[in-house]
């Protein structure tokens, strides 16, 4: 991807709008965002060819129970075969995320796991060019398992259970 590219990313979603609009950033060679509820992302990324892009997955499954062991973004990785899956995102609630990452002063921070260095690169610099400090947790087994007990402490402190962690209440 060129780098001046970096900035474009698509958005799936489960409805058709969401499925065209992730169609049309596969076809633009452009990172794609799964940021639907757990029990949707099958049906959001079935029938779409992946070929080599960046998937970042923003995703949580709260009930670990389904995943025979597995992290979900080792799942989401296999309903994407051929891409690149980056979890990231997924441990910030949408208006957190949304704001400033300066807000107060500081600088915020966002967690992110990947087993493909070079698309995690990519993330590290979309989210480093939107203000953010990108902590890499290591390959989806490993990170994954870490984001989602981050995940669920900022669910627990912001009183809001949930399959994706991103919803405004």
């Amino acid at each position: 991807m060129d780098p001046t590219d970096r900035n474009r990313v698509g958005i799936i979603g489960a409805g058709r709008l969401g499925q065209a609009m992730a169609r049309t950033a596969l076809r633009a060679g452009r990172p794609v965002v799964i940021a639907v509820p757990w029990g949707r992302v099958p049906e959001a990324v079935q029938g779409l060819e992946w070929s080599g892009q960046i998937v970042i997955d923003a995703t949580n499954d709260f009930d670990p129970g389904d995943l025979d062991g597995r992290t979900s973004s080792e799942l989401v990785a296999g309903l994407v075969g051929g891409a690149r899956v980056v979890k990231a995102a997924n441990t910030l609630g949408a208006a957190v995320l949304g704001a400033d990452p300066h807000e107060a002063g500081g600088q915020r921070v966002i967690f992110l796991s990947g087993d493909d260095v070079d698309a995690k690169s990519e993330v590290v610099a979309l989210f480093q060019d939107a203000g953010f400090f990108a902590i890499d947790l290591g390959d989806l087994a490993t990170g994954g398992e870490m984001q989602i007990l981050l995940a669920k402490s900022v669910v627990a402190y912001m009183g809001e259970w949930g399959p994706l962690s991103g919803v405004d209440s």
